[in-house]
Parts: C-alpha cells; structure tokens; sequence
C-alpha cells in the first residue's frame, strides 16, 4: 500500500463505495418488488422478470451473495481509508477515517440506494439481476459454503430455509389492494371488485323480495281473473299458489304461456301443467355461495325459506348480479333513492319499508344492518314498542322523526345526517 498514491487510494476508496451501494440498493430493491406484478410479467416472458423470480426461488442464496460482496467491499473501504486517515492526520487519522467512512458509507452506500431502490424497485432489480447472476455462478461456492453454514445454525432452532411465506392474500387484503389502485382502475370497476369480495359477506335474506311484496296469481281464482293476469304482469316467471304463498305450486314462464296461447290451448289446465318447480334456499345462503348454486341447477329464481320452511321472500338471479354491477334499468324493486325524498331543510324524508342496506349503500349512511332489514323493523326493534307519530329517537347516532304510523307499521320517517355528521365533526 506504501507505492499506491494517496489519490489513487481516494479513486479505489470511492469505487468501493460505489459497488456497496449497488449491493445495497439490488438488496432492497429485489425484496421491494411487487410479487404479484413480478408473476405478471414473469408470465409476458419479461427477461429481468425472469432474472430475479429466478434469484429469488432462493432468498437464502441472494441474500447470502449480496451481503458477501457488500461485506467484503466494506471491510476493503474501511482499511483504505484508515491508511488514508494515517497519511493525512497521523494517529487521530483512525478516528477522523471511521467516522467519515460510516458518515459516507451511511448516506452514498445505504441511505440513498435503498430509498431509490424501494421508489424503483423494477428499475433497479430488473438491470442488477444481470450482474447478481453471473457473480452467483463465479461465487456459488463460498456462496453454498455459507449458506450451508447458516441454515446449519437456523435448523438448530428448528427453522428451514425451505419455510417461507406465500404470498397469497385474504378477501380484506385484496379489497385493500383494489381500493387502493388509484388510476389504475376506474371507479365503477372498483366498485364492481369490491361488490364481488363483498357478495360472501351478503346473505339472500338481505336482497330478497320480502313476502309481503310477492306478487303471484291464486290457481283457484276463476280462470278469466287468472287470465288477466298473467296477460298484464310485468314479470316474465310469475308465481303461482293455492288460496295463499304459502301453499305455492310453482312459476310459469311467460314465454310457456305465449306457446299455449299461440297453439288455442290458454287455459287453466293447460297453465298448471305448465307449471315448473321452484327451488328453495336457506335464508342463511350467502350470495357468492349461491350464485354457484344457480349455476350448477341451471335456475334463475328461489324461495327463501326459513328455518322452519317458511316461506320468507324471493331472490333471482338478477337480484346477485344487480349486487355486483348494479341496479339494472329493469328492475322492478324500488331503489333508495325512490324511497328517499330531500327536504328543503336538508332533512331526507324515507320510506319505512326501505332497506337499511340499500340505504346505508346509496346514502352513505351507517345504521346497522345486523338486525332487521327495514327500517320499519330497525326503529320497532329499538324501541321494543309500535310507536306513535311525531316520536323521535336516537339510532346510530342519527336523529330520526316518525311521521306516519298505519296498520302497526312505521311508513315515513324524517332523517337528519347533517346533524350527525356535524356532531361527529365536533367531536373529532
């Protein structure tokens, strides 16, 4: 080291560094990589994709190459600039060279890399891949040789290089990943991702027709009543019974009826003998559980039933997609917003047979929805009584005016959200 100049010591010296804050930067920029996007292009035959899914099958023996080539260029640095320390400022020259080595190795060698790293990480570890290969294969050795070493020591307490975290993410990690993709994604195909993760979170007791608005036709009414019904329903399956719901025979499509009557043979008997089963499911049924099962019986509509059998509503198959990319212009069910009114005073005049749901879902409200599914039931529930006009209570923080009770049943509230949400901005 006495013939090498002290210039030529600060151009290795500087080298050095340089080469520790590749490895610096290709450490934390291979481990910041996306995997799920790494997979992607990995499948598209992207050559750094499948540089570094290569190096990475072996985390042990990546991080075992980097951290050699940045320990051994470390400890070299250290050495040069203590000689250089020496020459300048004699013995103080040691101290003087160790602390503005660690001051240039921490902000040149480590600081600044792996910050770029972690913002780049493809444009990083996509190039550095080249180079981390081929000094695997001229390190593989001392590489294995320690490795070997260290799994040795990690197996002693009872872990295996061959453990590892998948990467593979629950429904509540995917829907963070999917609202939190910004451009990448529009709004409404947002909304469509998180309605699918969501439908294994719904039951078809929370979408279905309630049995109060079940429309049917009575097979024991006279045959020309019968006739003017199904010749003005709106529905293309309409339910048939015996004197009441509960003694439901079955549906005729619209489109059987329309054959009878272009054969001359519209008549009762005809009709009933058209009739096609119905299929039942338990009101406990979560959507995603039964969209697979319309699939697989090739149905389109069921009744809910009760645990006892009881007949509690009706969901079809265009209630499940309607949860996913919304309310189709078809639908005959009332949305939200049709039993919702805004007042002058910023007040909102709702329905009470409304879904708290649908509700919550449109408004942007927060009433619960782990009770009843009305807001007729949600109110009784909570006051344990049928109240009284121009009673108000507190529910989920929300002032809310009864203004109309007929027939024990709460048919108009008012609504405050502005007062609440006032009152939560107070509080905060």
């Amino acid at each position: 080291m006495d013939n090498i100049s002290t210039n030529m010591l600060f151009t290795i010296l500087g080298i050095l560094v340089l080469i520790s804050a590749y490895f610096s930067g290709s450490e934390t920029g291979m481990m910041s990589l996306n995997r799920y996007r790494l997979r992607h292009l990995e499948k598209q035959k992207h050559k750094g994709a499948r540089r570094v899914s290569k190096l990475l099958g072996r985390p042990d023996r990546l991080i075992g190459l980097i951290l050699i080539g940045n320990n051994l260029v470390n400890i070299a640095a250290s050495a040069i600039a203590t000689i250089i320390g020496l020459r300048l400022f004699g013995d103080m020259g040691v101290l003087i060279a160790t602390i503005a080595l660690t001051l240039i190795i921490l902000i040149f060698a480590e600081v600044t890399p792996k910050t770029l790293a972690a913002l780049y990480p493809e444009k990083v570890a996509f190039p550095s891949s080249i180079i981390l290969s081929l000094l695997l294969k001229v390190l593989f050795p001392f590489v294995v040789a320690v490795n070997w070493i260290t799994n040795g020591m990690l197996a002693l307490i009872g872990i295996s290089h061959k453990q590892r975290e998948h990467h593979s993410l629950s429904s509540e990690e995917l829907r963070t990943v999917v609202n939190e993709s910004g451009a990448l994604l529009a709004d409404r195909d947002q909304d469509m991702l998180v309605s699918i993760l969501d439908l294994e979170k719904v039951t078809v007791e929370d979408i279905m027709i309630p049995r109060s608005e079940l429309v049917g036709i009575d097979i024991n009414e006279d045959w020309k009543k019968i006739q003017k019904q199904l010749t003005q329903s709106t529905h293309t399956r309409v339910l048939l019974y015996r004197d009441t719901i509960d003694d439901v025979v079955g549906y005729i499509h619209m489109r059987d009826a329309l054959k009878l009557l272009s054969k001359n043979q519209f008549n009762k008997t005809t009709i009933i003998r058209a009739v096609r089963e119905l299929y039942f499911i338990p009101e406990s049924t979560t959507l995603n559980v039964q969209l697979l099962k319309f699939q697989d019986a090739k149905e389109r509509l069921g009744l809910v039933v009760d645990e006892y059998g009881d007949i509690q509503g009706l969901v079809t198959l265009e209630d499940i997609l309607e949860e996913i990319v919304g309310d189709f212009t078809t639908t005959m069910t009332p949305a939200a917003s049709d039993e919702v009114n805004v007042q002058p005073d910023g007040s909102f005049l709702v329905d009470g047979s409304a879904t708290v749901r649908d509700i919550n879902k449109e408004m942007g409200w927060a009433f619960p929805t782990d009770g009843p599914k009305t807001l007729n039931g949600l109110i009784l529930e909570y006051l344990e009584d049928i109240p009284e006009a121009n009673l108000s209570v507190r529910i989920a923080g929300y002032p809310v005016e009864i203004i109309d009770v007929n027939d024990n049943m709460i048919k108009t509230v008012r609504i405050l959200p502005d007062y609440y949400q006032s009152q939560h901005r107070d509080h905060d």
